[in-house]
Parts: structure tokens; C-alpha cells; sequence
């Protein structure tokens, strides 16, 4: 996990939910922003609260992983 991003560099980001979110039940949505060399990650439920930001390495592991689950 990568923790060296500014909180001003956080909110110019462009988030998007991903397309295997359940729209039928907004509860259970991540949101996803990519920026140079960082994938960040938060609850859509709650935008101002904690978030992620992984190497895309990391990120791309994470993915592959809950793909098979």
C-alpha cells in the first residue's frame, strides 16, 4: 500500500464504480481512480472516508484474486 499521496491530489481524482458493481444494491460499490502510478480505492457509500492506494501491481493481484472467488 502506497500512503504518500496529498489529500488535495485525492479529490481531483476521477472515481468510477466498477462495471461488476451491483447497481441493484448500492451498498455494495467500491469506487476506483487511477492515477500515476497509483490505483486508489473507497466505499461509495462513503467518499470522504478512508481509502486506498496501491501500487497497480498490488491492485492488479487484488483483482485477479477476488476474479476467481
Amino acid at each position: 500500500m502506497i500512503s504518500e499521496t496529498s489529500a488535495e491530489d485525492v479529490f481531483e481524482l476521477a472515481w468510477f464504480k466498477s462495471s461488476y458493481s451491483d447497481s441493484s444494491n448500492s451498498n455494495e460499490c467500491v469506487e476506483v481512480a487511477i492515477a500515476q502510478a497509483v490505483v486508489h480505492v473507497r466505499d461509495s457509500k462513503d467518499v470522504h472516508g478512508p481509502r486506498l492506494a496501491l501500487a497497480p501491481t498490488a491492485w492488479t493481484g487484488f483483482v485477479s484474486y477476488a476474479a476467481g472467488q
